[in-house]
């Protein structure tokens, strides 16, 4: 058992979310202390105390979690969702199973295997799937299933259902590490896990090829990247992470590609951690992060 797993154990966090009144942390807070749960952390949020929504992200710590983790259930169902509440409660010590696709470009890739090597994201990763073959030596020297699936020409059907078949019953969310694909509605629904993507924050100003190429034309100042969970509405999604860097007219489109890379590496780690922790609660086409 890894250290950071073991230091979950016992821990459970609760997400509580919906219509704002009075008496929700009393009513949470209670509904822990009767199942002689102690609180570790607590983090909450209205958007308006007058009719708003509420957020809520709790973790608690328990001996002998699981034996009491269905009671814990019921209660829940009892007391939060007369209140009109949604609730989530996970074991912190069980990790996300995490799925990666990914094609050509290999830097976002990477940087998820290398942190979860070090134990840095609380996720285990079943296989990368790429409809390229170039990663598939590096992601095998981590551990880690590779599979081929091509993607060529209009018809993305056939890849896509071979990807759902792969991925059925095996993940509990989809990372798009620079996937270049178009990801079709049937698909979104049919993987049926939630789905994050990472791109950089041109567009929609500099979309299709070459946005840094088309962003030295400009003369940008800034380059960055976002991370999202992905829609039917391609690039629309709930935003999980941002982050920019500063850029010259010296740099070159090669060195801003270089830069905005970077970046990407870094948004997008950031979202999976955060996703995988249960730190984010999605509200409409936004989110909340604890």
């Amino acid at each position: 058992m890894s250290e950071r797993i073991e230091a979950r154990m016992d821990q459970a966090c609760l997400i509580v979310h919906g219509p704002d009144q009075p008496g929700i942390v009393s009513a949470v807070s209670a509904l822990i202390t009767r199942n002689k749960g102690n609180i570790i952390s607590l983090d909450q949020y209205s958007d308006d105390a007058n009719g708003g929504a509420f957020f809520q992200r709790v973790v608690f710590h328990l001996p002998n979690l699981t034996a009491t983790f269905g009671e814990i259930q019921a209660d829940l169902t009892e007391t939060i969702a007369p209140l009109g509440l949604e609730w989530q409660l996970t074991d912190r010590s069980v990790p996300k199973r995490m799925a990666i696709l990914a094609s050509r470009s290999d830097h976002c890739l990477l940087e998820l295997l290398w942190r979860h090597r070090r134990g840095e994201l609380n996720v285990t990763i079943p296989m990368v799937i790429s409809n390229h073959t170039n990663t598939a030596e590096d992601v095998r020297s981590f551990g880690i299933p590779f599979f081929h699936v091509p993607s060529q020409g209009p018809d993305k059907s056939e890849a896509e259902a071979e990807i759902v078949r792969l991925l059925a019953g095996n993940v509990d969310f989809v990372v798009l590490a620079r996937y270049m694909q178009i990801l079709s509605d049937d698909f979104i629904n049919a993987v049926g896990v939630p789905v994050i993507n990472i791109h950089h924050s041109f567009l929609p100003a500099f979309v299709g090829a070459g946005p840094y190429k088309k962003a030295k034309e400009r003369g940008v100042k800034l380059i960055g990247a976002t991370s999202h969970y992905v829609t039917k509405d391609l690039d629309e999604g709930p935003i999980i992470e941002q982050d920019v860097a500063r850029v010259t007219h010296a740099h070159t489109a090669a060195e801003l590609q270089a830069r905005g890379a970077y970046v990407e590496r870094a948004v997008l780690s950031r979202a999976v951690e955060w996703h995988a922790d249960d730190r984010v609660i999605r509200h409409g086409n936004h989110t909340v992060v604890f």
